[in-house]
């Protein structure tokens, strides 16, 4: 009932984001992920500074994309939050390798994956929208700024076609957690099995399908009150 945060303001952020990590850190937890560029950008820096435990963040790949682009020009698909944030501008400063680097809002793209309508008429005429004019500007490189993204991803190739290179950050992402466990000696053991558990304060039938649908396995979502 919170989500999507690409609209909201940095307080509420915060104020999720720190709610939601003690609650998974009275669980016992030893790392957190905090899967969502927008909260990453705004949060992040504060909840490290409160607690013990490796917190890793999901920030829009900046640096490899400005390294390997040919034509200097870069386009990001963030949310709106993320496109406002100080960090993230900051993080192009550094990263972009003079390279121009077109921060692209998407209003509205959650909400279609959201719902399980990313391969709908309308999500795609909403793609060919944002998308369309960042090739006319001439970007080789496309960078997926929200966790939302990639779940859009085979649709965004299909406008941009094969000379358009994407990029999104979930095997950085984890191998950066792999790396904060092994420096902290909190790796498990090879030969244990984990489990996949799914909470959410809107536990209920449709989104239960969602996640099905999104994880393309079957998905019993918990409800939690937080």
């Amino acid at each position: 009932m919170y989500a999507p945060y690409g609209d909201k303001s940095v307080d509420f952020i915060i104020e999720r984001v720190n709610v939601i990590a003690q609650q998974l850190m009275a669980t016992g937890v030893k790392a957190i992920v905090i899967a969502c560029n927008t909260a990453t950008v705004n949060a992040i820096e504060q909840l490290r500074a409160q607690v013990n435990i490796p917190i890793i963040g999901v920030e829009p790949a900046i640096k490899p994309a400005a390294l390997q682009s040919i034509t200097k020009k870069v386009a990001v698909l963030t949310t709106q939050a993320t496109s406002e944030n100080k960090r993230f501008k900051a993080l192009i400063d550094v990263h972009n390798n003079g390279t121009q680097v077109i921060i692209n809002p998407c209003p509205g793209l959650v909400e279609f994956i959201e719902q399980g309508q990313q391969n709908s008429s309308a999500c795609i005429s909403l793609l060919k929208q944002y998308i369309e004019p960042l090739i006319t500007a001439g970007i080789d490189t496309l960078v997926l700024g929200c966790t939302h993204y990639p779940f859009v991803q085979q649709q965004i190739q299909n406008i941009v076609g094969s000379q358009i290179n994407i990029i999104e950050t979930t095997v950085p992402v984890t191998q950066q957690l792999i790396k904060k466990l092994a420096e902290n000696n909190l790796s498990a053991n090879p030969s244990q099995k984990g489990d996949c558990l799914f909470f959410s304060t809107l536990a209920a039938h449709q989104q239960e399908s969602l996640f099905c649908q999104l994880w393309q396995g079957n998905v019993q979502i918990k409800n939690i009150t937080i």
